[in-house]
């Protein structure tokens, strides 16, 4: 297959690892990767503020860039981008009027998916150890975010691509239904809760007893390693695509890089 990397806004300025992992893992099954050079943001932030109308030509950039490739598919590492793309901007179109960009918006939001959906059901991928040569020796917690679990309805895809990683210890988290509280714009906004409902995911996090919290959204990642790396915690916060990507030969090994880019500021 070629497959089009969406790579994220997010992932692409602040977590390129997640996107080189994505890389690795599809052309280790070999597919062709290619990059839409004109992506930029897919403008949920936008319009999970109600700014529908500011959204418009985030939209409209978006569905031109995949547009100007030829490929079978669109992937990204992320459930909340995958989800606006293929909700958000029918709607956006919609609301301003757009049938026309309403339609192109649907047709390229037809065709991306998120990475384990990808995998798992257009890819065939039941046991990364197996078929991806996923190696990970260490105990892992995972947080499924929200848009990915409510919206795009990924259900235990990530986690079952998780189970078969050779080496791999899954710890069950409680509460492991609950937001983490970053939601984008509104961990700014509303930042008194958005702490108090991350002091309940970290503290979640700490009782499983895993060196590693695993997800499928670096920005949740990033959110949960700064509360993490603020309490002086030793757990890692590492995206479900790099654990994939690591082999007994070129191990990822966690070093707290989404800490890095945390910041210690608001919460």
């Amino acid at each position: 297959m070629r497959i089009a990397l969406f790579a994220t806004c997010i992932v692409d300025a602040m977590f390129p690892r997640v996107a080189r992992a994505t890389v690795s893992i599809l052309e280790r099954l070999g597919h062709e990767v290619v990059f839409p050079a004109g992506q930029a943001c897919c403008g949920q932030m936008h319009v999970n503020s109600g700014y529908f109308k500011e959204a418009v030509p985030v939209v409209a950039n978006h569905v031109r860039a995949f547009e100007e490739e030829e490929y079978d598919a669109v992937v990204a590492p992320s459930g909340s981008c995958v989800a606006s793309v293929r909700h958000q901007h029918p709607m956006v179109a919609r609301r301003c009027g757009d049938a026309g960009l309403e339609a192109r918006a649907a047709a390229v939001g037809a065709k991306t998916y998120e990475l384990s959906q990808l995998l798992v059901d257009v890819l065939g991928v039941t046991d990364a150890g197996t078929q991806l040569g996923s190696h990970f020796p260490h105990k892992v917690t995972y947080h499924p975010s929200c848009h990915g679990m409510r919206l795009l309805r990924l259900g235990d895809r990530q986690q079952q691509l998780l189970r078969t990683v050779r080496g791999i210890e899954l710890a069950p988290l409680a509460e492991v239904d609950q937001c983490c509280g970053f939601g984008g714009t509104f961990s700014v906004k509303n930042a008194d809760v958005s702490s108090a409902m991350l002091a309940d995911k970290t503290a979640n996090i700490e009782s499983t007893g895993a060196s590693v919290c695993t997800g499928g959204d670096s920005s949740c990642l990033m959110h949960i390693g700064g509360g993490l790396s603020r309490q002086g915690s030793p757990v890692d916060a590492l995206h479900f695509a790099e654990i994939l990507a690591s082999t007994e030969q070129d191990p990822a090994t966690p070093t707290g890089s989404v800490r890095l880019f945390s910041g210690r500021g608001s919460h």
